[in-house]
């Protein structure tokens, strides 16, 4: 058994039952909510370790869900929606969600977006050594406590775009790849392109200017993204 407890948000029964039967064949433990008062109920009941969310619920907004969990509890947010514009995926992160998947979905790329969090908990849980602070102008990053602030103020940031903002921190100056950004965020194997990765660029530029003005994060169109030194912009 999996040590880890997943929420399944899903009122359509066939995609439920896909869903779930992927995971007791892997061997993870989850509990069903068909709504998103159940959801909600059952998050803060059972407290899970990740969600799996659909936004098209019957009677709450899947946003809605995701403003109401996020602001207590720090469970993983994955969507898994048929909605597809870049605007949804922008909402559904600016809101609070880690990761999203389009329907119709491969069940082993839903897999392997559940193993990424995974090992993404496991590490930031294990990770106790590393006590430096990255400073850039306004902007603060504590890896020891995984605290961001910007000119003193505290951000909330999901996984990704954390883990987005600490992968450019510690490469700072340095013009980084779509492809070599997405193989160490993601992991090879998992597939993620580049209109989803500009999805949760867009996202993090957004927290980030909103407290500061500046962009810390400099786009090259066609290559990726660097963060640049806040005394040359």
């Amino acid at each position: 058994m999996n040590d880890m407890k997943i929420l399944v948000v899903e009122d359509d029964r066939p995609v439920m039952n896909l869903i779930t039967t992927t995971l007791k064949i892997h061997e993870y433990e989850y509990i069903q909510a068909a709504n998103g008062a159940q959801a909600i109920s059952l998050c803060s009941s059972l407290n899970p370790d990740l969600i799996l969310l659909d936004l098209g619920l019957p009677d709450i907004d899947g946003i809605e869900v995701i403003r109401n969990v996020r602001s207590w509890s720090s469970a993983v947010i994955i969507i898994i929606s048929a909605r597809d514009e870049d605007s949804d995926k922008i909402e559904a992160l600016d809101a609070g969600a880690d990761d999203y998947l389009t329907k119709p979905f491969s069940v082993d790329e839903m897999m392997a977006r559940i193993r990424a969090a995974q090992r993404r908990m496991q590490y930031l849980n294990t990770k106790t050594d590393e006590s430096a602070v990255f400073v850039n102008g306004p902007l603060s990053i504590d890896y020891a406590s995984n605290l961001v602030t910007l000119n003193g103020n505290e951000i909330h940031l999901t996984s990704i775009e954390y883990k987005l903002l600490c992968l450019l921190a510690k490469n700072v100056g340095k013009v980084l790849t779509h492809t070599w950004i997405i193989d160490r965020i993601w992991g090879r194997g998992v597939y993620t392109d580049i209109v989803s990765l500009r999805v949760y660029m867009t996202s993090l530029r957004k927290k980030l200017k909103a407290y500061t003005g500046t962009d810390l994060i400099r786009t090259h169109i066609g290559i990726g993204y660097q963060m640049v030194r806040a005394e040359n912009i």
